[in-house]
């Protein structure tokens, strides 16, 4: 699935840019302050992993309009 839907303008994209990296600034300094920095650094990879991973899978209203996506 793509990152962005085709109904998504300029503003929705950038908006959406904005907020992945916000949580993925946030995410990375709880990581780094309950773990450390090399457990921070390992936590941060495997939490951003599953996150894109979700974000992949998951289907979007927009792009499943015509009912021919396979689930």
């Amino acid at each position: 699935m793509a990152y962005f839907t085709r109904k998504q303008d300029g503003i929705d994209r950038a908006g959406k840019v904005l907020a992945d990296i916000f949580c993925a600034v946030l995410v990375a300094t709880f990581s780094v302050v309950f773990f450390g920095i090399a457990g921070g650094a390992l936590a941060f990879l495997i939490t951003e992993g599953i996150l894109l991973g979700v974000d992949y899978v998951v289907q979007s209203q927009d792009d499943d309009v015509s009912g021919a996506a396979v689930r």
